[in-house]
């Protein structure tokens, strides 16, 4: 039986019920059995992209783009924010220490930098290509997740670091006193949001149904709340070609230095 997860994007416990509310309404809407299941951290989300079993699962788009047999895109979330003019895209915000005097992109050369890791496309290769030409004191590898990069940046470790644009929205609006100990001084060009994909094969109708459902989402009033706690207008279906292109995009980023 397929299962469904969101652990990219549950910010807070809060934020994770409010994705568990959402994908039990869209399967009960979908009249489909599976299970929302939980892989919190620190299980690393390569393992969970490896499971064949996924059903409605949130997966970054240069795993999904490397992965084989490719899985398949149900839906891509549409974040509400304005930033996002509708799309289904993010962006990686680079980040400082709330008190630090660096103002823009240029105060970090000379700066130590953090990413999370090499096959994250908002940790590792976005900020690493917006980046290149900063030449930096030194580039610290492997800090895995956006809260590590904060962890990070308010001990004083690094003095930059990514976080995924809607992760970081979300923190604001469900943690803003945690999300208060950093500050946002560029922010990388859009590219598309980590779709929800499918890795188990579905039967004939399920994956028309659950499309649907999820269509629904945008206007059921029940989920009012849901979708504001979540900062997500609702859902788009994108063409797979969309995310073709990030193996070669993340293949021509230069690499960092440890």
């Amino acid at each position: 039986m397929p299962v469904a997860n969101a652990r990219m994007y549950s910010v807070t416990p809060a934020v994770k019920q409010a994705w568990h509310e959402l994908f039990a309404w869209v399967l009960q809407r979908a009249r489909l059995d599976w299970t929302v299941i939980d892989h919190d951290a620190p299980a690393p989300l390569s393992a969970l992209w490896e499971r064949g079993d996924l059903g409605l699962a949130m997966m970054c788009g240069l795993p999904f783009s490397r992965r084989e047999p490719r899985p398949t895109i149900v839906a891509a979330p549409v974040p509400s924010p304005r930033r996002y003019g509708g799309e289904a895209v993010y962006m990686t915000d680079i980040v400082v220490r709330a008190d630090a005097p660096l103002r823009c992109v240029d105060d970090l050369r000379g700066s130590v930098v953090g990413y999370t890791l090499p096959d994250s496309l908002s940790g590792g290769v976005a900020p690493q290509r917006f980046l290149h030409g900063i030449e930096f004191r030194k580039e610290v590898n492997g800090l895995v997740t956006p809260r590590a990069v904060i962890d990070a940046l308010v001990e004083g470790r690094i003095d930059a670091g990514p976080l995924d644009s809607w992760w970081h929205d979300l923190l604001c609006e469900n943690d803003p006193q945690l999300a208060s100990r950093v500050r946002t001084i560029a922010s990388t060009p859009p590219l598309p949001i980590p779709p929800l994909v499918a890795t188990s094969p579905l039967a004939e109708g399920e994956l028309q149904r659950l499309r649907a459902a999820l269509s629904d989402v945008a206007g059921e009033p029940s989920l009012a709340n849901v979708r504001s706690k979540l900062l997500l207008r609702g859902f788009s279906f994108p063409d797979p070609a969309q995310y073709a292109h990030l193996a070669q995009y993340a293949h021509s980023a230069p690499l960092a230095r440890s």
